[in-house]
């Protein structure tokens, strides 16, 4: 039989954990910027030090956007627009410097639209510094002459610290030096532009500040690191440019790096180190001695950030920007002259500074293309960053559990450690008073009043329990300081010279005085004393000759190390050698090139003016050109104009003959008409009287159209060109032409062929008849070999119409006068009949 399965147990609900830890708020600020000079209608008005004052503007009434009504949000503190960056620094960031240097760790938001001066919060300028640089100028002021030597601590790249001795810190600063030397000097190439060439050429100047709960028997480092969250990716900003570029697509474009190679970096990833807190992988750390070496790393860093001009900043943020600062302390040896090698005892804090992308709407930045791509990210991330605050006041508002997204941005999850009580959280909100921004302003204030409403649990206290005397470092100093005086023989000869523990053999002599010959006791203790102490000389000389032994192997290793510098040192004499010839021909041939840069100079100078010549000659046709465009724009303008009222009159005088001929044929087919009908009524009527009257006299033939004898009857031969087009009249008169060629296109071939040419033409003239035009010419033989025609004869064919207007005779009158039945138009008809006898028809009527 097969064992049966056991099913799976159905796992409970998680409820939320009652803790009794403290707890804080995240505290929000809020700081507005000062609107433009030509900035009128704003949005945002200071009431107090906590409550701003947002009003709908004109754009959210017509589009009827949100209550439209004015609202009041409260933060811990609001920042008018006048505020300075030293009064925002003591508010917002000192705190939290002074927690990093305690030991703490803190997280620094700046959150709001695009083109609120976030960025402007977090760096400032070179004349004013932000947050960023004033947190560099507290740290370095508090802990100054605190700090350990350069590599004594050394990141493990697991998020961690190692330590090293005196011994081998100086070798690894030696072996960089050397790494330095023979290194080719970097190529100087033209940075971009982000804002770092202005720190370079500006005096750096300090915040004077000074953090005085500082513990002075710990040793210090600080370490700084820049990465920035592009597209959901992590890149680091101080790494040096790869050897090879990455196959994977997570590097969406290319960096000028330092040494001009424009390779992709290599995107990072996060890890979880041994406490569970969140890092990134493989992310470059920077060792700094002061504020100028940090702010040359920030520099650095800025020129390799993603920045591009939309249409509501000229210098717009396309990333998530973080800046690191880790200070790394840990307590000095019982003589307080170096760190304890004790791992365990070291503590790392972290400050991290956050310049969060500006929301965007794309209907106000018409963003396309990578633009909108970038935007998208930025916003999705931004949208995950609320989900999780909202998760988080919900899970401490209600007895739901609900598990909180960090994982869906890289934002979220870089920095889940400090919501769940790894530091404090402060959070600085950017507004701009802008109308134009109400609609996200509105998205950005109710995202900072959820914030408010997320407590953090408060960090524990960083102690270091080494059970050594306190005031190691102090008491050493004072040592050496009177070691150096009594060397110098500034101190008096009495003066007792305070120092470290030394050797010796052990107590006193005893009492070595014999009392008596029998006195055992003293022989006995004197024997005691004397073996006590050849023991303690024994065990002294067995530690002197170890330290012997270790000192002649440090003498071994330090000759090696100075064999090996000499012969590098030679090798770099060598080389400076060969440099210094090398900067004699490089000399002389900057000579050479200054004489031709001189010549090059004045050329380029004759050509500058010969350049502004040209382009005032340029600019003066350009202007001509102008006036003559503007011009000709009015005459064909003009022409226009008048071209469009000739066409509305032609074409009201075409309707208008259109219609007066339509109107005569109308009245010409209703006249025959009625002839016809009187015709028929006629012949029926008198049938019988026309078969007794005589036959009527035959009618005269139709007029034949008649050919006019011209010059065309001639022997010539003619070249007849009758276009397509023409129709055929019926003018009495028509050309007649013996000898002709009639052709509809003619060409070389037929002009050649012939002696004589015609070319017929038909136009309408004004009443709207068909007018034909015979040009004549002669054909010639030109010089050149061809045939020319000279035009000598225009003959015009017309056909015009009878009048149809006639008098009338008296029996007419007669005939009209005894007609009751007939009316004047049958009366025309009946007269008009060709062959009828007026007389008879009279009679008739009479009758």
């Amino acid at each position: 039989m097969k064992p049966t399965r056991g099913k799976t147990p159905k796992k409970t609900p998680r409820r939320p954990q009652q803790t009794n830890k403290a707890k804080d708020p995240v505290e929000v600020y809020c700081r507005l910027r000062p609107p433009n000079d030509d900035q009128t209608d704003v949005c945002a008005e200071v009431l107090s030090d906590a409550v701003l004052l947002l009003r709908p503007s004109e754009t959210a009434r017509v589009n009827r956007i949100g209550e439209l009504k004015e609202t009041q949000h409260t933060f811990k503190f609001v920042f008018p627009p006048e505020t300075s960056q030293k009064t925002l620094f003591d508010m917002v960031a000192l705190p939290l410097v002074q927690d990093v240097i305690q030991g703490k760790n803190g997280l620094l938001f700046t959150y709001g639209v695009t083109g609120s001066g976030k960025t402007h919060t977090v760096q400032g300028t070179p004349a004013d510094h932000g947050l960023l640089p004033r947190c560099l100028d507290v740290i370095f002021n508090s802990i100054g002459e605190l700090q350990a030597k350069r590599c004594v601590f050394k990141p493990d790249k697991v998020n961690g610290m190692d330590l090293q001795t005196e011994a081998d810190a100086m070798l690894e600063r030696q072996r960089k030096l050397q790494q330095d030397l023979l290194v080719p000097p970097k190529t100087p190439t033209t940075p971009r532009r982000n804002g770092g060439d202005d720190w370079q050429n500006f005096p750096y100047v300090a915040d004077p500040t000074k953090v005085e709960t500082v513990d002075e028997d710990n040793a210090y480092a600080v370490f700084v690191s820049f990465i920035e969250i592009y597209n959901n990716y992590i890149y680091d900003l101080l790494e040096e440019a790869p050897t090879s570029v990455p196959s994977t697509p997570r590097a969406p474009f290319k960096f000028q790096s330092d040494d001009g190679n424009g390779i992709a970096p290599q995107s990072k990833i996060l890890r979880e180190d041994m406490n569970h807190n969140m890092y990134v992988y493989g992310a470059t750390e920077v060792e700094v001695k002061n504020p100028e070496e940090a702010c040359e790393q920030l520099i650095k860093g800025q020129k390799r950030r993603r920045v591009a001009h939309t249409q509501l900043n000229m210098a717009s943020s396309r990333s998530h920007s973080v800046f690191l600062i880790r200070v790394a302390q840990a307590p000095l040896d019982p003589e307080g002259e170096e760190v304890l090698q004790d791992k365990s005892q070291v503590c790392v804090s972290q400050l991290a500074l956050v310049d969060l992308a500006g929301s965007e709407r794309t209907n106000r930045t018409k963003n396309t293309g990578d633009r909108l791509r970038e935007a998208s990210n930025i916003n999705a991330s931004l949208m995950v960053l609320r989900t999780c605050i909202e998760i988080l006041r919900e899970n401490q508002t209600t007895i739901s559990n609900r598990i909180v997204p960090y994982r869906d941005s890289k934002v979220t999850h870089l920095f889940k450690n400090y919501f769940e009580g790894e530091g404090k959280v402060r959070m600085v909100i950017c507004v701009n008073p802008s109308a134009s921004d109400y609609e996200e302003t509105i998205h950005v204030m109710r995202f900072a009043e959820l914030t408010q409403e997320v407590e953090i649990t408060r960090q524990k206290e960083v102690r270091f329990d080494t059970g050594l005397t306190p005031g190691r470092r102090k008491a050493n100093q004072m040592y050496r300081e009177a070691l150096e005086n009594f060397e110098r023989g500034e101190q008096d000869a009495n003066f007792l010279l305070p120092g470290r523990p030394g050797y010796s053999l052990g107590p006193p002599w005893p009492c070595l005085e014999l009392t008596a010959a029998s006195d055992s006791v003293t022989l006995q203790n004197l024997i005691q004393f004397l073996v006590d102490r050849e023991a303690c000389r024994r065990t002294l000389c067995e530690d002197l000759c170890r330290k012997h032994g270790v000192m002649r192997t440090q003498l071994l290793d330090l000759e090696k190390n100075n064999i090996f510098l000499r012969q590098e040192m030679e090798s770099l004499q060598e080389q400076l050698t060969g440099k210094g010839k090398d900067l004699e021909r490089a000399k002389k041939k900057i000579e050479n090139l200054e004489y031709k840069n001189e010549v090059l100079r004045r050329t380029a100078q004759l050509y500058d003016e010969e350049k502004k010549e040209m382009e005032n000659e340029l600019k003066s046709k350009d202007h001509q050109i102008s006036s003559r465009t503007a011009e000709s724009r009015r005459l064909r303008q003009t022409m226009k104009a008048i071209e469009q009222t000739k066409d509305a009159k032609w074409e009201k005088e075409c309707d208008r003959r259109m219609k007066q001929q339509r109107l005569e044929l109308q009245n010409k087919m209703w006249v025959k008409e009625e002839k016809l009908r009187q015709l028929k009524e006629i012949v029926s009527k008198d049938g019988k009287r026309r078969a007794k009257s005589p036959p009527p006299k035959p009618t005269a033939p139709p007029v034949r159209l008649n050919h006019r004898r011209s010059r065309s009857a001639s022997g010539d031969r003619w070249l007849d060109h009758k276009p397509v087009c023409n129709l055929d009249t019926e003018t009495v008169l028509q050309p007649q032409l013996k000898k002709k060629m009639t052709v509809s296109v003619p060409d070389v071939k037929n002009i050649k062929k012939t002696d004589k040419y015609l070319l017929t033409h038909q136009e309408e003239d004004s009443q709207g008849e068909i007018e034909t035009k015979l040009i004549k010419g002669d054909v010639f033989k030109s010089r050149a070999g061809g045939h020319s025609v000279q035009f000598t004869d225009i003959e015009v064919l017309k056909q015009e119409a009878p009048p149809e207007s006639r008098k009338r005779s008296a029996s007419e009158d007669i005939e009209e006068e005894h007609s009751g039945d007939w009316t004047d138009v049958e009366t025309r008809c009946a007269i008009a009949v060709e062959g009828h006898d007026r007389r008879a028809s009279a009679k008739r009527h009479k009758v």
